[in-house]
């Protein structure tokens, strides 16, 4: 059965040929699969590529472990959120717009082949997105798993414009295959298989300004909403956007909690960010050891009550809290 490969297939196999580092390699060989028309008559091809992809993460012994180690970003920030999802879903257009950061942005499958941090600013603190390779079915690139495994939270970003369920299994699948699970914790009946890390998700739908997304948008939202919080949006228009900055700091399930001193003013620009569910020693022991170890009481002002009111070591702290520690 023949294969009918497109010409942007043999211009990645050139590039697999001329590649002489593993991750490059292993860079074409995953756009070859992306690529590559799904029928019966690239199966053979298919498996192929798997294999290639295979052996070359397995033979990277030591130096693949220090490029992959040399690529893990540092957080920053807040919270640390990878932004995942298939080629051209439109990761980088969303980090880009969000951050600082300027990630490749192109129509084409595999633009970036690399981690690229930026940060975004949501009111008074910054949260650190990651813009990520893309996930294809069957391979995973190995320089995802440690910033993945370390995330505060996924951002899941699906193509309108394309099938969204197959997106959305791509991606379950390719988690799976590192033992990270999303939403809530799952396991195998094998004891070698169950998810080892499981993450907090949202999931956007990008362009849902093309004909026909609002449809594939619905279809994500019946069988999704009770597992992830959804967000529609579209980068090309701008639509949406507020609003998912909104959501990503919900879904990180973080407060802010100001301190001032006695007779002073709140510093209102540098946050203590907590924990939902966080208590006033948890507040104490972030500024200073020595407030933890000899913490009597503080005021408070927020949480509902009245301004200045004394609090104890286990009062739980909400959003916006100001406290006052005193020894």
């Amino acid at each position: 059965m023949p294969t009918n490969l497109p010409p942007h297939y043999f211009d990645a196999e050139k590039r697999y040929r001329e590649a002489k580092t593993a991750p490059d390699k292993i860079a074409a060989l995953e756009e070859m699969l992306a690529i590559m028309p799904k029928h019966k008559g690239t199966d053979h091809l298919k498996a192929d590529l798997r294999r290639k992809i295979a052996k070359l993460m397995q033979s990277g012994g030591k130096k693949a472990a220090i490029q992959r180690a040399a690529m893990t970003v540092q957080k920053e920030g807040a919270a640390q959120v990878p932004v995942i999802g298939t080629p051209n879903s439109g990761k980088s257009s969303i980090v880009n717009a969000l951050t600082n950061a300027s990630p490749t942005v192109a129509e084409y499958p595999f633009a970036t082949y690399t981690i690229i941090p930026g940060m975004m600013e949501f009111e008074n603190i910054q949260i650190q997105l990651l813009d990520t390779p893309p996930l294809v079915s069957g391979s995973t690139l190995a320089l995802l798993p440690p910033n993945l495994v370390r995330a505060d939270a996924l951002l899941i970003v699906i193509d309108l414009s394309e099938d969204p369920l197959s997106q959305m299994e791509t991606v379950t699948t390719e988690l799976s295959g590192m033992r990270i699970g999303i939403g809530k914790p799952v396991g195998q009946s094998n004891e070698e298989e169950i998810i080892r890390h499981n993450k907090k998700a949202l999931i956007i739908g990008n362009k849902i300004d093309i004909e026909g997304a609002s449809e594939n948008y619905e279809v994500l939202d019946e069988l999704y909403r009770n597992d992830f919080p959804l967000q529609a949006i579209s980068v090309a228009r701008g639509t949406g956007l507020e609003e998912l900055k909104r959501a990503i700091f919900q879904l990180l399930e973080i407060i802010r909690v100001y301190t001032k001193t006695p007779g002073q003013k709140p510093d209102l620009d540098d946050p203590i960010v907590l924990p939902i569910g966080s208590a006033l020693s948890d507040a104490a022991t972030e500024v200073h050891k020595d407030f933890a170890a000899n913490l009597k009481f503080a005021r408070i002002w927020g949480s509902g009550k009245h301004d200045g009111v004394m609090a104890k070591r286990d009062h739980v702290l909400q959003d916006g809290d100001i406290i006052e520690l005193h020894m």
